[in-house]
């Protein structure tokens, strides 16, 4: 089903029954009994099953926007910060130990995924993300209700404001659960990375004994071998890896308690301090609160940040991606000095084709996290005064370009690398017959009468080595010996005087 058509679900325990549907130009509410909810702007009637509220209702009915729910990373790690601030509340004794067990068991269930479904506010809203953190709070605070046994809705019990969302703001709460989701993403992409790259590192190593043309700018130009080929990519992908790695530093540092703009209003002196510790101990995250928590309610350049670590990466995909699509092209009337694994046929009208759908798939990949990019540093600059209203279309670009290149990173890998195969035939009459071969040959026979080989072969359409041996410039062992493996791929030279004739 295409995105913008895209169910959103609310589930019942144990179940999956669609509880809304988009279509028709907004979101159909499905069903025949209803609760009453109240807030600022009235009463709204809710679906009498579902474990999200009033505020979710309505962001439902203003934000029809993509069709797509919140990125569940950001859901699970809402969770965390949810169970971290019930558990700094119940340790200050701000809410009793019943009802504290019951909001902790729904922010941990929140946590681990089991409560996906039920925030189902668009990914992009109004609000700096306020339409998450009330989704988020409705639902722990009914999931905790029915863990007591009490009817959803009962509030005066469990208040999705005054016990979930006790001595927090979306402001604080929606950039440390940002942070933390898109830490733990960043680390699902280093162990793809780190993947990738072994399978490039595998096939250096397999094909290392494959001498071919290398090209600069399309051209022929000197020897040198798929392994070295191969090796290049490992290397570029070995950058990548590091820098993902080192970046996540820069996500460590929340604003956890500040709460509105960083002034820590409302919040007790004591929450502010421990809050983050909780945090820290729940997700296993080397988290720190914010020493200056106005700026850092304020900013979100730390995201631009990663978001550059993270173009880079997709330009190393797009380059590796592009090259292999041209090596394995033809593979009759192209390149074809690789084979990439076929992976299903290529056309509806040409019998026996088969795209480098793979590559394909990875590099666009590639460019929406491009895309991205710009998308966070303009959302990020439209920052102004104490906030920055744009943090949900930061998170749904910043998180969608981790989920990208993970997977991207996987099919890549899988799908791809893994089975790339050399044609060594074709790889030697290239090498045999292309100009290329002929600046191999000039420490020994001295670049005017390799020239004047490669004039010859041209114009006669005959191999290099054919027209070398032939003059007897080269005999066909050190012919061989010239465009080895060994030879092409060694740094330099080794230094000697070469005979004049």
């Amino acid at each position: 089903m295409p995105a913008r058509r895209r169910a959103f679900f609310a589930h019942r325990d144990g179940g999956n029954e669609p509880l809304i549907t988009a279509g028709g130009g907004g979101y159909n509410l499905r069903m025949s009994q209803y609760r009453r909810e109240e807030d600022l702007l009235g009463e709204v009637d809710v679906p009498a099953d579902v474990l999200y509220g009033v505020y979710t209702v309505r962001a439902l009915e203003n934000f029809p926007l993509t069709g797509r729910a919140v990125n569940r990373g950001l859901v699970r790690a809402y969770g965390a910060v949810k169970l971290a601030c019930v558990r700094t509340n119940r340790e200050l004794g701000f809410i009793d130990d019943a009802r504290a067990a019951a909001i902790e068991q729904a922010c941990a269930e929140m946590a681990e995924g089991t409560l996906d479904a039920h925030v189902v506010v668009d990914a992009l809203q109004g609000g700096a993300g306020t339409s998450t953190n009330m989704n988020v709070n409705e639902v722990v605070a009914n999931r905790a209700l029915r863990i007591l046994g009490k009817p959803l809705g009962d509030y005066a019990t469990i208040s999705p404001l005054d016990h979930v969302n006790l001595h927090q703001s979306t402001n604080d709460t929606y950039p440390t659960a940002l942070k933390v989701a898109a830490i733990k993403s960043l680390r699902n992409l280093e162990r793809e990375v780190v993947g990738l790259l072994e399978a490039f590192q595998a096939k250096e190593k397999e094909l290392g004994h494959v001498v071919k043309v290398g090209r600069t700018q399309y051209q022929d130009a000197v020897l040198t071998t798929l392994g070295r080929e191969m090796g290049a990519y490992a290397e570029a992908f070995g950058r990548d890896r590091w820098r993902i790695y080192k970046c996540e530093e820069r996500l460590r540092v929340v604003n956890l308690g500040g709460t509105a703009i960083g002034t820590g209003l409302a919040a007790p002196r004591q929450f502010i301090f421990r809050s983050t510790e909780h945090l820290r101990e729940i997700t296993g995250l080397g988290l720190a609160r914010a020493e200056n928590l106005v700026e850092a309610t304020q900013n979100t350049d730390a995201f631009v940040e990663v978001s550059g670590i993270l173009k880079a990466m997709a330009t190393n995909l797009l380059k590796v991606a592009t090259d292999l699509r041209f090596l394995s092209s033809g593979p009759d009337a192209g390149i074809g000095e690789i084979a990439l694994p076929a992976r299903q046929a290529g056309s509806s009208i040409m019998p026996g084709k088969v795209n480098p759908v793979i590559p394909e798939a990875v590099s666009q990949a590639a460019m929406v996290t491009m895309a991205n990019d710009q998308i966070i540093a303009l959302a990020s600059s439209m920052g102004h005064l104490e906030l920055n209203a744009f943090v949900p279309l930061i998170a749904e670009a910043l998180l969608g370009s981790l989920d990208l290149l993970a997977n991207a990173s996987i099919i890549f890998r899988r799908l791809c690398v893994e089975g790339i195969a050399a044609d060594e035939q074709r790889c030697r009459r290239s090498v045999e017959n292309s100009t290329a071969a002929v600046t191999a040959l000039v420490e020994r026979i001295g670049y005017e009468v390799a020239q004047s080989v490669a004039q010859t072969a041209r114009r006669e359409n005959r191999g290099i080595r054919e027209v070398a041996v032939e003059r007897g410039v080269l005999s066909e062992q050190e012919f061989d010996e010239l465009v080895s493996p060994e030879h092409v791929t060694r740094l330099g030279s080794v230094m000697r005087k070469r005979e004049e004739p």
